[in-house]
């Protein structure tokens, strides 16, 4: 039997791209899923078709993570639904893209609302079983951006360095409660967003291709088995940045 049968995964941002991959690889690994997406309805509603289709669970839930109204509204029907959300899977995130030299203070607070402070809030709200339960999983979608600079600018860099920071607080007050927290920093992965952005080509990555969401799926599915491993950021870039 599976480490994550019949376990509960919240996955942020699920109607599409790496989302989507996280949300269907988990379900194929045991678990029953929440898809939360924010303006896709009827992608949100085909993960959840194929999730059902693999004999699990789902449970769509629209809403903007970064709002406390929607981090109360995903926790609390995952828990009518299933009960407590084992694995947390924050992966929702905007890159807007602009020349350096146009950016400003409303880019700055959205990118930051949305790609951090959205996962501090999920993160609090999910200890509350978690740390009753003494089990839990927590997964930040971060990026090569907070290693390298990335090609999106300033500010999505800092809120996915953020990410990393966020990580290694929460995985070493969290190391002896059963809850591990760990990110993934991928790499042009080829999903809409990264597509939409003209300075995004795979001649940046040393393999000369863009990755895989079915690439990152796999190791969010490893770092959901794993009880040893915390703290980590694991690199889906095809080279990029080495460590």
């Amino acid at each position: 039997m599976s480490k994550l049968e019949n376990r509960v995964a919240l996955v942020t941002g699920a109607s599409r791209g790496i989302g989507k991959a996280i949300a269907l690889a988990l379900a194929e690994a045991g678990c029953h899923v929440v898809v939360n997406y924010e303006k896709e309805q009827a992608a949100a509603q085909r993960v959840a078709k194929a999730i059902r289709n693999l004999g699990r669970a789902c449970t769509v839930v629209q809403g903007d993570v970064w709002r406390q109204s929607t981090a109360e509204k995903l926790f609390g029907d995952a828990e009518r639904t299933f009960g407590a959300v084992d694995v947390l899977v924050n992966n929702a995130g905007i890159a807007i893209s602009k020349d350096v030299s146009e950016l400003n203070i409303e880019d700055w607070e959205n990118t930051m609302r949305v790609n951090l402070t959205s996962a501090f809030m999920l993160i609090q709200r999910a200890l509350v079983n978690m740390k009753a339960k003494q089990w839990g999983r927590i997964i930040n979608l971060s990026s090569v951006a907070a290693q390298t600079g990335g090609v999106i600018g300033p500010h999505y860099a800092a809120s996915k360095g953020g990410l990393i920071g966020l990580t290694h607080s929460y995985a070493s007050l969290l190391a002896r409660e059963g809850i591990t927290v760990n990110a993934i920093a991928p790499a042009l992965i080829e999903t809409d967003m990264v597509k939409r952005n003209p300075n995004a080509s795979p001649a940046h990555i040393p393999m000369g291709k863009f990755g895989t969401p079915e690439e990152v799926a796999r190791i969010a599915v490893l770092l959901a088995e794993s009880d040893y491993i915390t703290g980590q950021t694991i690199n889906v870039n095809g080279g990029w940045y080495m460590t």
